[in-house]
């Protein structure tokens, strides 16, 4: 496995060493990409790396469904019905984690949120602002490519015509994301083409 340097021209690393060494306060950064981008991949391990915690929203769900407490039933309800998870809901478990973590690590690496302008807002309303954000820019034939393969071995039913919403959607969403953490705070936008 190559180290995160040379996965991302402009050295990713790099800018994220510079950018610790400098900061004196607690942190968080979010991690946008698209579906198949490689959030979690390398959130896992700049989180090894630096001694952040990882938390991924889409492992905060799953764990809360399995608690089977009264909110994982609001969860799987909407699930069920096809529809995303409330922003709000999802900024609820992000807290609870940062909270039990607090004290074990040096910042939090989020993975999954925020995934569009209001929840970023929230964010920042709820627990402050990041920074430094992180976005890895991949072509949408890459992220297409990457999950019409993932679906294939995990005998997922997505089908392409699925596969290329989630793409479109996720670049709606984004672009105006991307455009209010630019103006705000550091922006971190690494382009690549493979891993």
């Amino acid at each position: 496995m190559s180290s995160i340097s040379s996965r991302f021209p402009g050295d990713y690393s790099l800018r994220l060493e510079r950018f610790l060494f400098f900061s004196s306060s607690s942190y968080f950064f979010p991690h946008i990409g698209g579906p198949g981008s490689g959030k979690s991949s390398q959130c896992e391990q700049l989180a090894k790396k630096y001694g952040f915690a990882h938390l991924s929203t889409s492992d905060l769900l799953q764990n809360e469904l399995s608690s089977l407490s009264e909110r994982s039933e609001l969860i799987k309800d909407i699930v069920e019905c096809g529809e995303p998870v409330p922003g709000g809901v999802v900024l609820q478990l992000l807290k609870e984690a940062m909270v039990s973590k607090l004290g074990d690590t040096k910042g939090f690496l989020i993975d999954g949120y925020p995934q569009e302008l209001k929840d970023a807002e929230e964010f920042e309303n709820e627990i402050g602002e990041p920074k430094l954000v992180l976005c890895l820019d991949c072509s949408a034939e890459t992220m297409k490519s990457r999950l019409l393969m993932r679906n294939q071995s995990s005998q997922n039913s997505e089908d392409t015509q699925t596969t290329e919403e989630r793409i479109e959607s996720y670049y709606q969403a984004s672009n105006p994301l991307t455009a209010y953490y630019g103006s705000k705070t550091q922006l971190c936008k690494v382009n690549y083409l493979t891993f």
